[in-house]
């Protein structure tokens, strides 16, 4: 078993160096010009001795270095599927359409239907620029009936979500498709050569801006979001509401196990980001804390 576990990392990372119980491959993260990076099968970890990058899950690894047969090919030598799983078709991917209902507000011609919504997104501080940004749209009747809909876009410009938001008073503030929520919000729109904010929802989102909303998840190590993070940021800012610092903590203490320089802001004061405005959301960013690892141990061991 451990032979044809090594082949699938080496299918991938290429030739390694055996030192004692431990597998020298050449790291993907940093590319130093000698294999740095040190896999331990049985304790399932790995690590790199240059850049540090690590983590206590190979499946990470091949995650987000490997291919989609390399991680069906470790998860049957886990033991995590069965061979004849493998056989089976797969399910085809749920379709998101946003509701026969929806109409757009990027008009200028304006329906007395929309005045409701437009309202709302007005005592909100939505200006049309950001409507237009965000393609917005409402529902004046349906199962979505008096909601703004916000639509988001996957990298093929394909609707893969959206968020209806009651203007109403509706008790029920948010109704959204039941889908998994493993993707990034108008990740079409996301430049990750600019700087990138972690926030709680959409409304967040459009404060912030060139930012991901968790829409109301966590970040996990195995989700799309976090490896996409990991891969593509050296530093990230981190606004969630006032109220969430066991989340807030949790999100921090993983993405500094993976070399991620994070800045807390300081939201207090506010409901949650999108009553701050961009104005104030912007002086809180510079203001930002820089967590390192070490005083964010430090910050713990103070309690």
């Amino acid at each position: 078993m451990l032979e044809r576990k090594i082949r699938i990392i080496e299918d991938f990372l290429g030739s390694y160096q055996k030192s004692r119980n431990e597998f020298l491959f050449y790291c993907p993260k940093c590319k130093h010009h000698k294999p740095k990076l040190s896999i331990n099968f049985d304790k399932n970890v790995f690590k790199c001795w240059v850049c540090d990058y690590n983590g206590r899950s190979i499946e990470n690894l091949i995650g987000f270095y490997g291919k989609s047969q390399h991680r069906e090919q470790w998860k049957v030598e886990c033991g995590i599927v069965d061979m004849s799983e493998l056989d089976k078709p797969e399910q085809a991917e749920l379709l998101i359409t946003l509701p026969e209902e929806f109409i757009t507000l990027t008009n200028k011609n304006i329906s007395p239907l929309s005045i409701p919504a437009r309202t709302y997104l007005r005592s909100r501080g939505v200006s049309y620029e950001e409507i237009l940004w965000w393609k917005m749209g409402y529902c004046p009747d349906g199962s979505y009936g008096e909601r703004i809909v916000i639509p988001s876009f996957d990298l093929t410009g394909k609707v893969n979500y959206f968020i209806g938001r009651s203007y109403s008073g509706e008790w029920r503030k948010y109704l959204n498709p039941p889908v998994k929520k493993d993707f990034i919000f108008n990740e079409l729109y996301l430049d990750w050569n600019k700087d990138i904010t972690i926030v709680e929802g959409v409304f967040d989102a459009i404060v912030a801006r060139n930012s991901i909303p968790l829409l109301g998840s966590t970040l996990r190590e195995d989700s799309y979001i976090f490896q996409k993070i990991v891969e593509n940021c050296d530093k990230i800012h981190i606004a969630l509401d006032a109220d969430a610092k066991a989340k807030e903590d949790k999100i921090i203490r993983l993405l500094l196990s993976y070399g991620v320089d994070c800045y807390r802001m300081d939201t207090s004061g506010f409901g949650d980001v999108g009553e701050m405005g961009n104005k104030m959301f912007q002086e809180r960013k510079k203001t930002a804390a820089f967590v390192s690892l070490d005083n964010y141990l430090l910050e713990k061991l103070s309690f």
